[in-house]
């Protein structure tokens, strides 16, 4: 059978491509792991899992490189700040305190404390001393450090026991599209783990653990409030054991709400030494200008006295 010319032309254009890497570029497609690969867990299995890790760890300290981002869709913009050293410090019950450090001078950037209940912020370049509860939201999109709770650190940083008294975990066995290593999108297999707290007006979903089924690792936490919206998403990465306690070295935190994403990646790390109460004490420095986050907001309201040069809070 004799093809026509335009017919023709197709076929030598097909049979031509092969030939000509310039018209087409192709890559390797990581291929998820089949069902035989995978590792698998029961429920009651990874309930211990998470209250033995958490039973081991009784306080950490820890070097780390900082990296920070403000904005969003609400800010209509993203800021991307330059990687600084910090320090943190974690004893429980609830204690934490976080120190960044400006670059190349090494002078604080911020220093904040929490107990679990209240907290201190220093900003030394803004000569501001904030001061409030950690279960008081206040948004500051012109001041973005001033939305960093230290309990919000806590609770991303340390993984809760699951308390079989106020809470019911259950598992979800699904998939997720991930961005692995070289860019590229894969499907990872896991188990979530879903913990149902009982609060004041009832039962809600407290958090979300993500194990994958390839290490049965957890690889991310998700904080729900009792309205049932998203206040942490926190990411795991780099684990590392130590004397039995698989630690994290990349630990990603985003805070939707507030717009800001923390990722501290670890330097040095210590686990379960002595933290003594002297760690975590920070006191207001003469001559700042002190912000009770507890108090009105009101023009001046909330700003004690003239404590900075002027006494004025510019925004």
């Amino acid at each position: 059978m004799r093809l026509s010319p335009p017919i023709r032309a197709v076929v030598l254009l097909f049979a031509a491509l092969p030939l000509c890497g310039c018209l087409f570029r192709s890559h390797k497609v990581e291929q998820p792991l089949t069902p035989a690969q995978l590792k698998t867990a029961t429920l009651q299995e990874l309930i211990e899992y998470v209250n033995t890790q958490a039973g081991r760890i009784q306080s950490m300290e820890a070097t780390v490189d900082i990296d920070t981002s403000v904005g969003g869709e609400k800010k209509g913009k993203v800021t991307e700040y330059e990687e600084i050293r910090g320090y943190v410090l974690a004893r429980k019950p609830s204690m934490l305190r976080m120190i960044g450090l400006m670059p190349i001078v090494r002078n604080r950037a911020f220093d904040m404390v929490s107990d679990g209940q209240n907290f201190k912020l220093w900003i030394p370049p803004k000569n501001r001393f904030v001061v409030g509860r950690n279960d008081l939201e206040t948004p500051n999109p012109a001041q973005p450090l001033e939305n960093l709770r230290p309990q919000h650190i806590y609770d991303a940083l340390l993984l809760r026991h699951i308390d079989a008294n106020n809470e019911i975990a259950v598992l979800e066995n699904t998939t997720r599209s991930v961005t692995d290593n070289k860019g590229h999108k894969v499907t990872r297999a896991e188990y979530d783990l879903d913990v149902i707290r009982k609060g004041e007006h009832g039962w809600y979903l407290s958090r979300k653990i993500v194990f994958s089924r390839e290490d049965l690792l957890p690889h991310g936490q998700l904080l729900y409030d009792e309205k049932g919206d998203l206040v942490t998403d926190a990411g795991y990465e780099n684990y590392k054991d130590d004397n039995g306690i698989n630690f994290p070295w990349r630990i990603e935190i985003s805070r939707p709400r507030e717009e800001y994403d923390i990722t501290l990646n670890m330097v040095k790390l210590d686990l379960n030494h002595p933290l003594a109460d002297d760690k975590f004490a920070l006191e207001e420095p003469p001559g700042v200008q002190v912000l009770h986050l507890d108090k009105p907001q009101n023009g001046a309201a909330g700003v004690s006295g003239n404590h900075g040069p002027g006494g004025t809070d510019s925004q």
